[in-house]
């Protein structure tokens, strides 16, 4: 197994345990990568000032450069560091911390209301309703939920380089239609929430007024909640599949939803690795980077360190200073963690209320190929694959 493989393999925690016993951080000489495997040397990299998002020399993956996908990827603070990193993130992250649990609830319900989302279907639920939500936050109307789910589904292959030439003309397409819903929304007076008033307000701020980078970043919070909540809701199906004990609980004990995908967010993170690139000589662990280096970030394997985590392997709902690696840490740790873990709450919620109280259909379930992401597809008995 390659550490690629491993984030859709059924069951990749035993080769990572496996690599935490070699070196917290080492070499592959196959890859050429550097892989960082332990909690310590997972924080050491994400932490240090010369590791950076992307390489010097590639700001942009060559394959979208020439698009408008590659326009919105160049402008996202996720990818850039220093002032192009923070200043978007000044003008957001408050904004997103401003969001409250209530009304996360209030959206979920408008959006299944307005939509007539069938959420008992777990295509639907992953991917639709979580992006349905922040849409519906950042302001736009109901009646193109659908059409920005799909287009923000169809956008994120950008992002992948598994995707071949007709999903990058789609992502294309999609980022080019979605910069223009922003433009038209940014361009009205109408601020029908307070979420993009918030943003408005971290911007002046901030004294930032890239209007285009705006937009990138907005349509970068609905790509973001698109694949990361997706894999965070999918892999909360998979841990009450697999325990029907967790069930009966959430049934006596609601309340517990919270707890459960939290737990999830750390046992079976919904993204298992990230990159970063040395941007300059340095020593981390006992170790020598050279600048162009790459290190190969896993954040699944950081999760099941028992150093962050007393006994990983157990599903704890209730662990004791949960430590989780999924979203982060340090200057780019996601500041969208706390809305993705109620959105994926309150799918889950309505899952769980909607769900037939019997014969329920009895999923299956593969993993969308991905070299970081784990997001299951369910599918039934009967269907193949």
């Amino acid at each position: 197994m390659t550490p690629f493989e491993a984030a859709t393999h059924a069951d990749p925690y035993d080769y990572y345990a496996g690599l935490r016993q070699q070196l917290g951080l080492l070499f592959d000489a196959d890859s050429r990568l550097w892989i960082a495997s332990s909690a310590k040397a997972v924080e050491a990299i994400l932490e240090h000032p010369d590791c950076r998002v992307r390489p010097l020399d590639e700001p942009i993956p060559p394959a979208i450069a020439q698009g408008a996908a590659g326009m919105i990827f160049g402008r996202l603070m996720r990818m850039n560091e220093g002032p192009q990193h923070l200043c978007p993130k000044k003008a957001i992250a408050p904004a997103l911390a401003s969001v409250k649990t209530q009304s996360i609830a209030a959206v979920v319900s408008r959006v299944i209301e307005a939509s007539d989302s069938q959420v008992e279907n777990p295509d639907e639920l992953m991917f639709t309703l979580p992006v349905s939500v922040v849409a519906t936050l950042l302001g736009l109307p109901s009646k193109r939920l659908r059409d920005v789910a799909r287009l923000t589904r169809d956008f994120v292959a950008c992002l992948s380089p598994l995707s071949d030439a007709i999903q990058l003309g789609e992502s294309n397409s999609a980022a080019a239609r979605l910069s223009q819903l922003f433009s038209e929304l940014l361009g009205t007076d109408d601020e029908s929430g307070c979420f993009l008033s918030h943003v408005r307000s971290g911007c002046e701020a901030a004294a930032w007024r890239d209007q285009e980078a705006l937009i990138a970043n907005l349509i970068g919070l609905l790509s973001q909640t698109c694949e990361a909540t997706a894999g965070l809701i999918g892999n909360t199906l998979v841990a009450l599949n697999r325990n029907p004990d967790l069930l009966e609980q959430l049934e006596s004990t609601p309340m517990l939803v919270a707890d459960l995908v939290e737990e999830v967010a750390r046992y079976d993170a919904p993204v298992q690795n990230t990159r970063r690139f040395v941007a300059k000589r340095c020593t981390i662990e006992g170790s020598v980077l050279e600048a162009g280096d790459t290190v190969l970030v896993l954040l699944a394997s950081a999760n099941r360190d028992s150093c962050a985590n007393p006994d990983p392997d157990s599903f704890l709902l209730k662990r004791i200073e949960r430590r989780t690696f999924s979203f982060g840490t340090g200057r780019h740790e996601c500041p969208g963690q706390q809305l993705a873990l109620t959105i994926a709450s309150e799918a889950i919620s309505v899952w769980l209320h909607r769900k037939p109280a019997s014969s329920d259909p009895h999923y299956q379930w593969s993993y969308l190929p991905s070299i970081n992401s784990r997001i299951p597809r369910f599918y039934l008995d009967s269907e193949t694959q």
